[in-house]
């Protein structure tokens, strides 16, 4: 994804509210926070902000402060958005029964 590409911003949840109402400090964020929940696209609003390190609003769920948190302990992430799709991916199938290799079936006899 280039760092300009937003198609996905025509599905988020918050495009019916008001810019500036994502644009709040304090304690008002944890309620501005609760509208990301359910997004369909909070994985790409996320992504989005870390790698454009957008300092400014509720993104994805998160503070300017937990983003910032974020690229603190992960500085080598040169994608967060390839990086969190490929946890999605990952958690998407973590539910389902794959078959082991040989080698996997030997670890855990």
């Amino acid at each position: 994804m280039a760092t300009g590409d937003r198609q996905w911003e025509a599905r988020a949840k918050c495009g019916t509210q008001v810019a500036e109402a994502l644009f709040v400090e304090g304690t008002v964020q944890k309620r501005v926070k609760t509208l990301c929940s359910d997004c369909p696209v909070r994985t790409e609003c996320l992504a989005y902000a870390l790698d454009n390190r957008i300092e400014h609003g509720i993104w994805g769920g998160t503070t300017v402060r937990e983003r910032r948190s974020l690229l603190r302990r992960r500085p080598t992430v040169t994608s967060w958005r390839l990086l969190l799709d490929a946890a999605r991916t990952e958690h998407a199938n973590s539910g389902r029964l794959l078959p082991l290799s040989g080698a996997d079936r030997r670890r855990t006899v």
